[in-house]
């Protein structure tokens, strides 16, 4: 009989603890079944999708960025969690606060997508996707001012050789902008054309380049304007320069090429044999022509020069200087030499000559 008792309280203990074993599974199943049934049928607080969102979705490789994480509902106990396509990054609980994820983009699978997973009383919903886009900061921009053919307006030229395409150009001038936005899809120049009437010598321009990439706009050197005043001819100069260094080495060769042809004839010169062997005949004709006229009658107002001679030591040249004064007699006619003879005068006529 008290073996029966026993047998008969195990029976019930274990049919309790069956019972309460089914009462917690029936109220969990059930619970799960009112998380779909009210997130289907009423979308409360509480069973709405949480909010994924960044101040910016454009970013660069290596820039540290955060994502928010929030829910509606802020009485509740809240465990968010945070996933990079099917990686998980981390999870963290808050109550009426938005949680941080902070996170470092440095190559291409970094810019997502993300989703934030919501926790609340064994009831699970998932933001929308989030993705960051990659852009690739612009460089400072070159700008050069191109002079038209025409001369009747200028062309201001601005590029960026790197950075993320489309790539917006603006130009300044002083600080005011003198263009709307010109945007480039492609890598070549914005290019805006100035006539010569808004032109004048001294004035500074720069252009802006800038891309979808928040507060990295770019700005070019300024570039003054060329001065125009009394040349029609703009590039004459540039062409003119060679020539004239042309002209100039021209000039120098025949310089150089005349100083040593001249310096070549006095070489010449100095290297010729000098032969004065004659130069005694010579004084001695000079001496004769002298010694004969001495006997002659003298020609009123002509007087006899003396041989004046100079000689230097024979290593220097010597050199020697005659004078003489010749007399020539004039050949008289047959007539002229019977009325002389007749007359008994002979005449002549006398000549100088200097040597």
């Amino acid at each position: 009989m008290a073996s029966s008792s026993v047998s008969f309280g195990r029976i019930r203990s274990h049919m309790n603890r069956l019972g309460h074993f089914s009462s917690v599974t029936s109220k969990t199943l059930k619970a799960e079944l009112d998380c779909e049934t009210m997130k289907k049928n009423k979308p409360l607080p509480e069973f709405i999708s949480p909010r994924l969102q960044s101040k910016t979705n454009i970013v660069r490789k290596g820039q540290k960025v955060s994502l928010n994480c929030s829910h509606q509902n802020k009485s509740l106990q809240i465990t968010y969690s945070l996933f990079r396509d099917k990686d998980y990054m981390g999870t963290q609980d808050s109550k009426g606060k938005p949680v941080i994820f902070n996170l470092s983009i440095s190559e291409a699978r970094d810019s997502g997508p993300y989703q934030c997973k919501a926790n609340i009383s064994n009831c699970q919903t998932y933001s929308h996707k989030f993705n960051f886009t990659i852009v690739d900061p612009v460089t400072t921009p070159v700008l050069k001012i191109v002079q038209n053919q025409t001369n009747l307006y200028i062309t201001l030229h601005c590029i960026s050789f790197n950075g993320s395409l489309p790539i917006n150009y603006t130009f300044f001038e002083k600080g005011i902008a003198l263009s709307p936005v010109i945007s480039k899809h492609v890598r070549e120049p914005a290019e805006f054309n100035l006539t010569k009437s808004n032109t004048g010598e001294g004035k500074e321009y720069h252009c802006e380049a800038k891309n979808s990439l928040p507060d990295n706009a770019r700005y070019s050197d300024p570039v003054t304007m060329p001065s125009t005043s009394g040349d029609s001819c703009p590039l004459c100069l540039p062409l003119l320069l060679p020539l004239l260094l042309l002209m100039l080495i021209i000039i120098l060769l025949l310089a150089f090429w005349i100083r040593q042809k001249y310096k070549a004839r006095k070489a010449m010169r100095d290297k010729a044999p000098r032969d004065y062997g004659n130069t005694p005949i010579e004084v001695g004709i000079y001496a004769n022509v002298h010694e004969n006229q001495a006997d002659t009658q003298p020609v009123p107002g002509l007087e006899p020069r003396q041989c004046v001679s100079t000689a230097q030591d024979e290593t220097e040249h010597s050199h020697e200087i005659h004078y003489a004064t010749p007399m020539f007699l004039e050949v008289i006619p047959e007539s002229r030499k019977k009325k002389a003879h007749n007359d008994n005068k002979s005449g002549c006529v006398y000549a100088e000559l200097s040597l």
